[in-house]
């Protein structure tokens, strides 16, 4: 799994430029346009977390877990539209603290390893783009994937009453990913094997499933798929408003680029780990369909 320092680099770097850009609880996870393009992003992100409420039957007195919380945007929905309580967690130092600034009930903590004498159990959980980072890697060469994915379900079985409800946001390898072998960072820039190379860099220890089955199957026998929808074409659309975002100018947010020139120029590593803020690798993928993107509700049986 992507550890502290991992996380750190992905999201505690860019927190004040993320802030400054999306907002204090941006969501950093793709929205929900179901085909609608003329919506503003801030309204498809709203979309998608009455999605999620309604699908987890959250409602006022909810008691709610909210797994790799990002910068809060779900504990924020659900505690103020819906008069629930929400724990997050997130493995990123910048995150939490940004969240606790905030008012928002968050923690630094691995989610993966919660059991009920932590914090109780809970009427619903949700994890936000939280699965595409358990597995490294290192993992999945070593055969572990499939186990990491089960022993996941197994937490959060025990977190969850009978009938209880897990909803999962996760992006997946597709029908055009390449094999591991084939990933490099000097291939043809805007092939597979560029564009994967370049996703390895911006996600250090982080590794996704292939296709939905995959989590799917794992999720059995201790929860059964109640929907399934493919976020794909709403995740390129994310991806295009948060790129206008980012490089909409302010003060502040530009001093902060330029403070990551020197790393930049001095450091290759860094300088790949970056390529975001001038090439999207993610979004390029989702349309060459190397990778796919999900929304998974499971109850629990």
């Amino acid at each position: 799994m992507a550890n502290q320092q991992d996380l750190d680099f992905t999201y505690t770097i860019i927190d004040k430029i993320f802030r400054l850009s999306i907002g204090e609880s941006g969501d950093y996870s793709g929205a929900k346009y179901d085909g609608d393009f003329t919506m503003s992003l801030e309204d498809a992100q709203r979309k998608k977390h009455k999605f999620i409420a309604d699908s987890l039957n959250i409602k006022d007195g909810s008691k709610v877990l909210d797994m790799a919380c990002g910068w809060g945007p779900l504990s924020k929905y659900v505690t103020q539209e819906r008069g629930a309580t929400s724990i997050g967690l997130t493995l990123s130092v910048g995150q939490a603290k940004a969240c606790q600034k905030n008012g928002l009930n968050v923690l630094v903590k691995d989610c993966r390893y919660i059991q009920p004498e932590d914090f109780g159990t809970f009427d619903a959980i949700a994890c936000v783009g939280g699965l595409e980072h358990f597995c490294s890697i290192e993992e999945w060469k070593a055969g572990n994937q499939e186990k990491v994915y089960r022993e996941f379900f197994k937490t959060l079985y025990n977190l969850l009453p009978m009938g209880g409800r897990f909803y999962m946001q996760t992006m997946t390898f597709s029908k055009h990913m390449v094999g591991l072998e084939d990933i490099d960072i000097n291939a043809k820039k805007g092939s597979a094997a560029y564009l994967c190379a370049l996703m390895v860099k911006e996600f250090p220890g982080s590794w996704l499933p292939y296709g939905p089955e995959m989590v799917i199957r794992n999720a059995e026998p201790h929860f059964k798929l109640i929907s399934k929808s493919s976020g794909r074409l709403d995740y390129i659309e994310t991806i295009g408003q948060w790129r206008k975002k980012f490089r909409k100018f302010n003060l502040k947010k530009y001093w902060l680029y330029l403070s990551l020139l020197p790393q930049y120029l001095t450091n290759k590593k860094f300088r790949h780990q970056i390529a975001i803020f001038r090439v999207s690798p993610n979004r390029a993928c989702f349309e060459q369909e190397i990778m796919d993107h999900y929304r998974l509700v499971f109850e629990k049986i």
